[in-house]
């Protein structure tokens, strides 16, 4: 293991992160952690972790966290949508060459009612963007 371990340690949780304080100056030598806060990305909030009070290092270093946190999950949300994307293609063309009747009697309800609901949902949206005046990729402004 390096020696040279970073101070911070971040446990990712479903909604963020439990922030420890890594410790290796002790006498036995041992790396030690520390719980310090509670950091929910969803809503950036950052809580002490019983009754701490955060540095205003330890407070600086977790806000760089959550920046670069939500920023990552936040490319990795579009990542998905792609995927999607090249999925509902693989889809098609599985529909149009491999599926047997009894696969597509067991999904078409389902896929249909999924396809009806998302393309509800992106026709509203670009309505929305449209009377606000938002340019669209194909209104070519």
């Amino acid at each position: 293991m390096s020696a040279d371990l970073p101070d911070y340690y971040f446990r990712i949780r479903e909604n963020g992160a439990a922030v420890f304080r890594v410790d290796t100056e002790n006498r036995q030598r041992r790396i030690e952690m520390d719980q310090i806060a509670l950091v929910n990305v969803r809503n950036g909030e950052i809580k002490a972790h019983g009754e701490r009070k955060l540095t205003p290092a330890d407070m600086g270093v977790i806000r760089e966290w959550l920046a670069n946190r939500q920023a990552l999950l936040a490319r990795r949300d579009i990542d998905d949508i792609h995927r999607a994307v090249d999925y509902l293609n693989l889809t098609a063309h599985w529909v149009q060459t491999k599926a047997s009747d009894a696969q597509l009697e067991d999904v078409t309800d389902a896929l249909l009612l999924a396809m009806h609901d998302l393309r509800t949902v992106l026709v509203r949206k670009k309505s929305e963007r449209i009377m606000k005046g938002q340019p669209t990729e194909d209104s070519g402004d």
